[in-house]
């Protein structure tokens, strides 16, 4: 259910999305055990109380207490012979989650789509101008305060809320020659017990900045796995001290962590001094082990694809979980899209420590995902599939105003293929639609205007968007017609030279071999 719900959403990132939900719903599953037993312990406990004051209630409702006269009484033994057994129950330890991965590539949308479906309250925390306490910045516990704050200060919802602690890897020891390190170590210890779990004091007070009245509604729908709460929030008040304990709320950590994939190519790289040894190819492994390569970014060649057999996907099946091997490619326009060599999907804890974090915080994020970076295909599927994709925000936006917007879908494939060059991600698209629509979005309010189409062309800065007025909703049609049926004849001989290419090539490939094979 989770896996579906983040499906709606996000684009891609099959593995991150399965591991994501598998962590979120056995925490709420540890949260409901632990809610089940603390109920028991409450009934329990009220049983003996009146087991107390009328020892046969439950058998005999209404009976008198018996009256017993000298000697111990009935049940007593000897503490000293009796065994000691322990009856306590198992007890469940949390699981911190760490999302790895670029900009833009949808790591807070996960964290924030997960806790709207589950109706806990939510906050996000940005690492970066975090210090140790006592010096000037923010101190770590300013993340439960906001957790407070969205919870409507019910300290019972708030422990069972997310913190999203984004820009985690800001806070990276770095090497220093003198002074001490404040912001990066420091932040670390302080983070230590919150994320393990502790008693915070907040005192409330009003964040610089922040609106009047912050927080989330009160009002929770039912599909909470905490079921539905009785009290509601009480406003602060001045000098109240609120105690926050974090040993059920769960802390989703994400940090783009630029450079680590250079050490993970480092470890699982093999040298190539020696007999017998596989010389390294320095298109695939001195790539990869470059600072932002496979993410993307402003290599020629763009992300490296795992093909089916290589050693990409050998090291997949050896390291990576929820692993599935990819299908043999396919020509056609409708096959998946590629998997994306991530060398953070083969992090160990070991990389980490060595990027700058102390072994005692690793060992309390035990879960890590990695999200690969986008490709021309995701960010075309990004503007149109999700359920609040952006196409629709301002396809909405136009018909505030009475305007119907449409693109074709050579103006789509343009939008994604300049997107994808900015190196932002996701947020590439908006900007690029905010650049193609801006002129539109200021003619068209209060006109006569009806129809907004955005070709090719206009996509690419040729020509301004073109307008239809009331009437033409015909000439509105027919151009968008007749643009889709150019592009479906340029895909079809796109597909056709593909496939007399791959025949050329066999033929001269056999060509070659009994040439080969006749000397």
């Amino acid at each position: 259910m989770l896996k579906k719900h983040l499906d709606d959403y996000v684009v891609g990132q099959e593995r991150a999305k399965k591991i994501l939900s598998v962590a979120v719903y056995n925490h709420y599953q540890r949260v409901q055990e632990i809610q089940r037993r603390e109920e028991e312990e409450e009934e329990l406990l009220a049983q003996r109380q009146r087991r107390e004051r009328h020892p046969v209630e439950s058998d005999y409702p209404g009976q008198q207490p018996t009256i017993r006269h000298g000697g111990p009484p009935t049940g007593f033994e000897n503490p000293i012979q009796a065994p000691i057994v322990d009856n306590t129950p198992l007890d469940l330890e949390k699981s911190n989650i760490l999302l790895m991965g670029p900009s833009g590539v949808g790591k807070t949308l996960m964290a924030k789509s997960l806790a709207r479906v589950l109706s806990v309250p939510f906050s996000i925390s940005d690492c970066t101008p975090f210090t140790q306490a006592g010096y000037i910045g923010e101190d770590a516990d300013v993340c439960v305060h906001r957790l407070l704050a969205a919870a409507d200060y019910d300290v019972e919802k708030a422990e069972r809320g997310i913190i999203c602690l984004d820009e985690i890897d800001k806070i990276a020891a770095a090497p220093r020659t003198h002074g001490k390190d404040v912001s990066g170590e420091g932040v670390q210890q302080a983070l230590l017990k919150i994320i393990e779990g502790t008693t915070v004091q907040i005192s409330p007070k009003t964040e610089r900045g922040a609106p009047k009245g912050a927080g989330q509604p009160s009002s929770y729908p039912t599909n909470s796995p905490l079921g539905s709460s009785a009290g509601q929030g009480a406003p602060p008040t001045k000098g109240e001290v609120y105690n926050v304990r974090t040993d059920n709320i769960l802390f989703i950590c994400s940090g783009a962590f630029t450079g680590l994939q250079k050490v993970v190519m480092d470890r699982i790289s093999k040298g190539s001094i020696g007999f017998g040894q596989t010389v390294r190819s320095s298109s695939f492994w001195g790539s990869l082990s470059s600072p932002g390569a496979g993410f993307g970014s402003s290599g020629p060649s763009g992300p490296t694809t795992v093909e089916p057999g290589s050693e990409e996907e050998a090291l997949y099946m050896k390291h990576v979980r929820f692993f599935t091997p990819s299908a043999p490619s396919d020509p056609s326009e409708n096959s998946g899209d590629p998997l994306i060599f991530n060398p953070l999907d083969l992090i160990t804890p070991t990389d980490l420590q060595t990027f700058g974090f102390i072994p005692e915080l690793v060992g309390r994020i035990p879960t890590t995902a990695a999200l690969s970076p986008l490709t021309h295909n995701l960010l075309l599927r990004i503007l149109t599939e999700p359920r609040n994709s952006l196409l629709n925000q301002y396809r909405l936006q136009f018909q505030l105003s009475g305007t119907e917007l449409q693109f074709t879908t050579p103006a789509l494939h343009v939008v994604a293929s300049k997107a994808l060059t900015m190196n932002t991600g996701a947020r590439a698209l908006r900007t690029e639609m905010d650049n193609i629509l801006g002129d539109a979005m200021y003619d068209t309010p209060g006109t006569n205007i009806k129809h907004v189409l955005v070709t090719e062309k206009v996509a690419k800065g040729e020509e301004p968007a073109a307008y239809f007025i009331r009437g033409q909703q015909r000439d509105f049609h027919s151009m968008i017609a007749d643009e889709e049926g150019l592009w479906e004849d340029k895909k079809a001989a796109e597909r056709s030279k593909q496939s007399s290419d791959m025949n050329g090539s066999f033929e001269e490939w056999r060509g070659k071999a009994i040439a080969a094979g006749a000397s």
